[in-house]
């Protein structure tokens, strides 16, 4: 059937019913599915299960505001013009997440792949005994972010703990984007 459709434009409608599929007989009636499967059917429809309402923006930020919605932390950004940024987050969240939904300018142009060292922040003294020691990988990143000092981390590898209550995260001056340049990410 194949060849004798060759150098011919098919679509795939035509292909399905020509080998003979139920799949177009079951699309006319009004069911979403057929009654019983049809054993020489090559196309079985699929089921769709849901794992619930996904929350809309409006609601992140009010149950962000309710403190009945979890452990939250809350923590100080310092943006590069020296602008301090209170936010509220989750036990459990990243750091580079946090910044972004709060309006900080972190950029994380990898999107928390550590492919980049653009989420680069300096964690406050007191705060950064609290953290974990950096992986290797994020070792590696921080060899190519500009001003590296002793205390710098990369926000998308800092996870929210109730030990960083009061935590300050301040940007440093520059950042180097060696993803795209120009390409600034929109989280989603």
């Amino acid at each position: 059937m194949a060849t004798s459709m060759a150098g011919r434009s098919v679509r795939a409608g035509a292909l399905i019913r020509a080998a003979g599929g139920s799949l177009w007989r079951g699309l006319r009636s009004c069911r979403p599915y057929p009654r019983r499967a049809v054993a020489s059917s090559p196309v079985r429809p699929r089921g769709f299960r849901s794992t619930g309402p996904c929350p809309t923006e409006e609601e992140k930020q009010q149950s962000d505001t309710n403190p009945l919605s979890g452990d939250l932390v809350n923590v100080v950004f310092v943006d590069r013009s020296g602008k301090r940024i209170a936010a509220r987050g989750r036990v459990g969240e990243d750091v580079l997440r946090l910044a972004q939904r709060h309006g900080v300018d972190l950029e994380g142009a990898c999107e928390a792949s550590l492919a980049c060292s653009t989420c680069h922040v300096y964690v406050s003294e007191e705060h950064l005994a609290v953290l974990p020691p950096p992986e290797e990988r994020e070792d590696d990143m921080l060899d190519m972010a500009p001003q590296l000092q002793e205390n710098s981390r990369l926000g998308c590898q800092i996870i929210l703990t109730k030990e960083l209550e009061g935590a300050q995260f301040t940007l440093p001056k520059i950042t180097r984007n060696f993803y795209v340049d120009g390409h600034v990410p929109k989280p989603h």
